[in-house]
């Protein structure tokens, strides 16, 4: 047997120490020799090997460990690959796929549904697909509540959905010209499809498997397929709830910018009523206290401090009004306008300078172009103006509301282990 690493490094030890009790036991029978130089030069031998060996045994181990981080770095699955794949009910062919109940359960709820294994779905369960998705010309605000698990969502379309979910009425037109490559102000499902090839192509740059600098345009789709082990790249060609939505059954439809737009308003709009009834019961209005939990729910404050923001709200309203769906849904558009409300607020932070209601609510019809409601405003100043001087904080509001944006999909994306033990913990104890 061929002793390597730790093993070999014990058996040497022991080989020394036995030399050294010999000899010891040697010099104790001949009293008048002076044992001094041998015994110093076995034990430095002794640590002399013990260097080496320690040397060798950790700098191996440590190569291994770089190797083996390194290797986990190179698989290592992002957030929203693994909110995906915990979400995802059905597969079809070796590929994950979520329903739209799916998708929406992902958006407002932090764990899936109690279910025992996914559902493989047959050929003639992705035929029936084309008679159950409705055209485009009946979209609604509630598509994906009447879908149900009557449709599939590839990984890519639920990237494209959450993005949906975060952007601005001035960035659906951006979004647009971004799939109209031949800019003829309509996309076709080709043109769609293209987003399948970033995808993609990104998996295998990510993984050295192709070159960046790889042209997308020169590369059919079918050789863009990826066989990945998770089942979340497109390994072949399924008309998804999506695409046929968009471009029909048979695929030959053009999708313009109106209709485009009409879809991401439905989309935002669902989710958000969704969100809301989840907290007003099937009444018309949520509490002051309910729209701060929605507010605060993907954020990473301790427990002390979640407490504290819900103290302190509610010591300042006195008379509790209620917020309407209408004022949830402006707020929620107003923070899709995130970026743009930061840039109008830039010569006040500068200055380090708080802001008030009237520069608060000034700054909002900037950017988004609608009216918050005064009863909305307070409800905001009364959760995050720390002091009660009537001054909004504003680098812990938008801290704060670039968590809810995002959905914490960036914040959990840091902490793993110990800390995402304890993070996961605060986040059970916000819900009750």
């Amino acid at each position: 047997m061929i002793l390597t690493g730790p093993s070999l490094f014990i058996r040497n030890i022991r080989k020394v120490n036995n030399h050294l009790i010999k000899f010891l036991s040697k010099s104790t029978r001949k009293p008048y020799n002076n044992p001094t130089s041998s015994i110093l030069k076995v034990v430095t031998g002794g640590f002399v090997i013990l260097g080496v060996y320690k040397s060798l045994y950790f700098t191996k181990a440590f190569a291994a460990q770089g190797k083996s981080e390194n290797e986990a770095k190179i698989v290592k699955l992002t957030s929203r690959e693994k909110r995906f794949i915990r979400f995802a009910s059905v597969e079809y062919d070796g590929q994950l796929y979520m329903t739209p109940q799916d998708f929406l359960e992902s958006v407002v709820e932090a764990d899936p549904r109690p279910r025992l294994k996914r559902k493989t779905l047959s050929g003639n369960d992705i035929d029936r697909l084309k008679d159950i998705t409705p055209p485009l010309n009946q979209g609604s605000p509630h598509l994906f509540r009447s879908l149900r698990d009557k449709g599939i969502i590839s990984f890519t379309e639920y990237l494209f959905l959450l993005s949906v979910l975060t952007k601005p009425q001035s960035g659906f037109r951006i979004a647009f010209n971004m799939f109209d490559t031949d800019g003829n102000q309509r996309v076709d499902k080709n043109e769609f499809l293209v987003m399948e090839k970033i995808f993609s192509h990104a998996w295998k740059g990510k993984r050295g498997i192709t070159s960046e600098a790889e042209p997308l345009e020169s590369t059919p789709l079918q050789e863009q397929y990826i066989n990945d082990e998770q089942g979340l790249q497109r390994r072949h060609i399924v008309n998804t709830t999506l695409l046929i939505h968009f471009f029909g059954p048979k695929g030959n439809n053009d999708l313009n910018f109106d209709n485009f737009r009409r879809f991401m308003t439905h989309l935002q709009t669902e989710v958000l009523e969704l969100e809301f009834s989840e907290f007003s019961k099937g009444l018309p209005t949520i509490s002051e206290v309910d729209f701060a939990k929605i507010l605060l729910r993907y954020t990473y404050l301790d427990t002390d401090e979640y407490d504290m923001y819900l103290d302190r709200l509610m010591d300042r309203i006195k008379e509790a009004q209620g917020i309407t769906f209408e004022e949830f849904y402006v707020f929620c558009q107003f923070l899709n306008n995130l970026e743009d409300f930061t840039i109008a607020m830039r010569m006040y932070t500068l200055a380090d300078h708080p802001i008030s209601k009237d520069e608060f609510h000034r700054a909002v019809k900037i950017c988004t172009g609608t009216n918050l409601s005064s009863h909305l405003v307070h409800t905001v100043f009364a959760l995050f103006d720390v002091d009660g001087d009537g001054l909004l904080s504003y680098r812990e509001f938008i801290a704060i509301m670039k968590d809810r944006l995002h959905r914490g999909f960036k914040t959990y994306a840091k902490n793993e282990g110990w800390q995402a033990f304890k993070n996961c913990l605060k986040q059970e104890m916000k819900s009750q």
